[in-house]
């Protein structure tokens, strides 16, 4: 016989126990996405009606404060600290000859790092591309890196708090623009202390948001063009490096507003490309509040959806970061929190059966941090991105690496790919200073990006506060 059992992931997912017929295996393997979410929001009923979606759980005793090394739990080991030249707003981290590329969130730009010595950190080049140009997402390989160009979305908008960005359209929130670059831009950096352009593909409009590019000819990328109402998905062919060219758009229906598309996302909820990730000929797009997306991309030309599955609602939504596992046919999907002290509950990153391209499925979610209670109080609680097993970089199906905002570093093993168990953590040290000029947020840790060497090293982000080292000796 077999059961139906409540799993322990706060998702609510269904977990199976007991031994099976094959007959038997054969209809658990055709449950429903549709089943499978229905389940989900049925829990996420009983999380609020609990107080886990909210602010509204009893709070133990106080925490101790976060010192400025952080707080690591067994198997992590903090190595050293960056304030990156005093450009402390970092973001996406790439490796290359010993250097790291570090974008930024607000000061614009790119610095270089060479980090050849991991306990000492040293910056050795910054450029901008363009004045007004946020240049925060960066793909590296074969000594080249491609770098997204586009406004500083934060100086030209007039929200003053982290929800206003989240959860509007991006063409309609540009109230203070002025004059900015948006496009492709690609580098040489042969030479890690001398980065030089070597190609720019302009793409008119707000510009890019992240780009997936592992090597190769093809580059996938998230851009605004002017005509739509954010951010889609455009390939470009790198043939001939020097001369990129846009080959194929896709995007989901009611985003080209100039070809007089009607909207389809609810008010409140923005439908934007966060970006794609490649395996093989498929790519697994995360759309924000729009949710997540299969496509054949076997003919770059000519994208094909295979599927699309939204759980936003009943849940949150800001769908970010897909990240495949093609050997399990799995993939690990991060919704990144974007509303400080919970205010909009609690933000899941799941498991997903991707067996069937037409039909993913949600079967975990990874167990949310609870080494403390404060977390809320704190200010952003909840995931942001996922290391994203770059060639070169820390490769697994098992392990997997996730930012958690004020939470940190999380690392997770997933052998059961249904029961999802924290291996280590690392907690986060507030700000000295906050890079971000909004008003209206919260004055905490906001750990951004993971780049994880084979070795376990790990350089972590933060849009406020630098970039820390620390070891994984899992």
């Amino acid at each position: 016989m077999y059961s139906a059992q409540p799993g322990s992931a706060p998702g609510g997912c269904l977990l199976w126990s007991g031994s099976f017929s094959q007959q038997q295996r054969d209809e658990m393997a055709a449950i429903t996405r549709r089943a499978s979410l229905a389940g989900m929001a049925g829990m996420a009923g009983l999380a609020a009606a609990s107080g886990l979606a909210g602010t509204s759980r009893a709070q133990p005793a106080p925490q101790p404060p976060i010192p400025p090394q952080g707080i690591a739990s067994r198997r992590i080991k903090h190595i050293s600290y960056s304030d990156v030249g005093g450009r402390s707003d970092t973001v996406q981290i790439m490796l290359n000859r010993g250097h790291l590329y570090v974008g930024h969130m607000f000061t614009d730009g790119v610095t270089t790092l060479d980090a050849r010595d991991p306990r000492n950190l040293k910056p050795v080049h910054f450029f901008r591309t363009a004045p007004n140009t946020r240049t925060h997402h960066l793909q590296v390989s074969d000594d080249l890196m491609l770098l997204g160009n586009g406004a500083n979305i934060v100086r030209m908008q007039s929200y003053d708090s982290l929800r206003g960005y989240f959860e509007n359209n991006v063409a309609d929130s540009l109230t203070n623009r002025v004059p900015f670059r948006s496009g492709l831009s690609i580098h040489d950096i042969s030479k890690p202390a001398e980065p030089r352009e070597i190609a720019f593909l302009e793409m008119p409009g707000i510009g890019i948001n992240r780009l997936w590019w592992p090597g190769g000819r093809y580059a996938y990328v998230s851009a605004h063009f002017d005509g739509f109402t954010d951010h889609i998905l455009c390939i470009v062919d790198l043939k001939t490096i020097t001369k990129p060219e846009i080959v194929s758009k896709w995007w989901l229906p009611g985003m080209n507003r100039a070809a007089g598309e009607t909207s389809k996302n609810p008010q409140g909820k923005r439908w934007a490309l966060h970006h794609m990730i490649t395996a093989g000929n498929r790519g697994y797009a995360a759309w924000r509040d729009g949710g997540f997306t299969i496509h054949d991309i076997s003919d770059p030309t000519n994208p094909k959806l295979l599927s699309h599955i939204n759980w936003s609602p009943p849940f949150p939504g800001g769908t970010h970061t897909p990240l495949p596992l093609p050997g399990r046919k799995l993939a690990v999907v991060a919704d990144e929190s974007n509303a400080d002290f919970c205010a909009k509950g609690h933000f899941p990153t799941w498991i997903l059966d991707v067996r069937a391209d037409d039909n993913p499925v949600p079967i975990a979610t990874m167990p949310e941090p609870s080494d403390r209670n404060d977390y809320c109080k704190l200010g952003n609680f909840g995931p942001h991105n996922l290391h994203e097993n770059r060639p070169g970089s820390f490769q697994s199906e098992e392990t997997i690496f996730a930012t958690y905002h004020d939470a940190g570093v999380r690392v997770f093993d997933i052998r059961n790919q249904f029961e999802p168990k924290e291996l280590a953590y690392w907690v986060p040290p507030p700000p000295v200073k906050m890079f971000d000029p909004r008003p209206n947020v919260a004055k905490c840790a906001m750990t951004c990006d993971c780049y994880v060497t084979p070795s376990g090293l790990m350089y972590v982000s933060d849009w406020n506060g630098g970039l820390h080292v620390l070891q994984y000796e899992g």
